[in-house]
């Protein structure tokens, strides 16, 4: 149960990440390897099981232990497994700070980008995910020959090791990939569809002036423009649909194909 989980999984500042067959904690502020993993930290908050209070704390834990700006890559955890009496299993046969070994596990960073936007933090989510976009590792020449895979694809992981940090792994052939797609659209832009309903609850960088979406429905076609002139990241203040009010957050527009084009305008406040 969440009481059980919080009872004995919290570890003071992030959550652990799991134990060991003779009941040593992993991903424990105790642990001389794997001190924090962000899988645990970024599922509390996606699940919704976390208190929110602890699920933002412990996503601050992240913020400041696993995402290294200076290198441009969200590490899975650290310090990486070398030496470690207990075995951590197959994970443990990569060299440190390659692959899943304490490198960037693109798959964890997008969870960690998403639980970002989910507890409302735009700035943070709109970063990372700008961290992770591989057009930027391509933005300059030094850039391409750290990096050294394709600039327009997503790739599985990202070395921290002193020796190849910044290089990209696995590309064309990562779930990251959809999840990257799935943080741009549901949770960053806000967009949900649940069959005729498109549903809309951003959280954006405070510093967007607004985004504008078209959405082709049957025949018809939605143009939504979402517009931010307070500076937030998110919560709707303000929406209509052809002139007409829509309360609610999330705000829903009922979808009608009717040949028509429909406009829409969603202000943030």
């Amino acid at each position: 149960s969440s009481d059980l989980i919080e009872r004995e999984a919290w570890d003071g500042d992030w959550y652990r990440r799991g134990y060991f067959d003779d009941g040593t904690p992993l991903g424990s502020v105790a642990s001389d390897e794997c001190r924090i993993d962000s899988i645990a930290q970024s599922w509390a908050g996606i699940s919704g099981a976390a208190e929110r209070e602890r699920a933002v704390r412990a996503m601050s834990a992240v913020n400041s232990l696993l995402v290294s700006r200076s290198d441009g890559l969200v590490q899975l955890f650290t310090p990486a497994f070398d030496r470690t009496k207990h075995d951590p299993g197959y994970i443990k046969a990569y060299p440190p700070g390659l692959r899943e070994n304490g490198g960037q596990y693109t798959h964890a960073a997008m969870w960690s980008t998403l639980a970002f936007a989910l507890l409302g933090d735009g700035d943070r989510a709109g970063e990372l995910f700008s961290i992770l976009n591989p057009i930027n590792h391509a933005s300059t020449r030094a850039g391409i020959h750290r990096y050294k895979v394709e600039p327009y694809v997503a790739c599985a992981d990202v070395y921290s090791a002193a020796q190849h940090v910044g290089r990209g792994g696995w590309t064309w052939y990562t779930g990251s990939a959809g999840w990257m797609y799935r943080t741009a659209v549901e949770g960053i832009l806000g967009i949900q569809l649940r069959g005729r309903i498109l549903a809309l609850n951003p959280c954006i960088p405070r510093a967007w002036a607004g985004f504008e979406i078209t959405y082709q429905y049957g025949s018809s076609r939605y143009r939504i423009t979402v517009e931010n002139p307070h500076g937030v990241s998110c919560g709707v203040i303000q929406a209509s649909l052809d002139g007409q009010d829509i309360s609610g957050t999330p705000c829903e527009f009922t979808l009608k194909d009717d040949g028509s084009h429909h406009v829409g305008i969603v202000t943030l406040g």
